[in-house]
């Protein structure tokens, strides 16, 4: 027979292990977005044809948690995140590879990548700075670059952009 205290323990574990899962991988950028896995997303964006837009942020990242609620508050981009298969990796989930790092490690970073898993090198953020020709700062500018993307990697998307 297992001890109260055993079946408290187990409880407890079971509660983190579920309530960590449960945290979602929106980590503050929009609970209403279906975000993926990365492994998740590269299928899921080769299975339907859809350009996957990459998130690479950092726990600890100052300018990250700045982003997280100019982006999560955009009604915009909740719609046109519905184009996409949206990935948000974080801390030692960023994937290797200089593909996902063209102009440096630095973050937040938005890569918009085709169904086939290519980084498109050519999707930057034309108003931002351009030695970090990935890095958004607030969401105005995330939503533009979403919309140039969609008419590069999407153009049939019926999306009044």
């Amino acid at each position: 027979m297992l001890s109260s205290k055993r079946i408290a323990l187990t409880l407890l574990s079971l509660t983190f292990l579920v309530g960590t899962s449960w945290a979602g991988l929106d980590r503050g950028f929009g609970e209403e977005i279906d975000w993926k896995t990365f492994e998740e997303g590269q299928g899921e964006a080769k299975s339907s044809n859809k350009p996957l837009m990459l998130l690479v942020h950092k726990s600890w990242c100052g300018a990250c948690k700045a982003l997280k609620p100019q982006f999560a508050g955009s009604k915009e981009a909740l719609l046109l995140s519905k184009h996409f298969i949206m990935v948000n990796v974080e801390d030692e989930e960023e994937p290797s590879g200089s593909q996902y790092s063209p102009d440096g490690g630095y973050i937040p970073r938005i890569l918009f990548m085709t169904p086939d898993g290519s980084v498109d090198a050519s999707l930057t953020n034309p108003n931002g700075n351009p030695q970090y020709k990935y890095f958004y700062s607030d969401g105005p500018s995330v939503v533009s670059g979403m919309k140039s993307a969609l008419k590069k990697l999407s153009p049939n998307s019926h999306v009044d952009l």
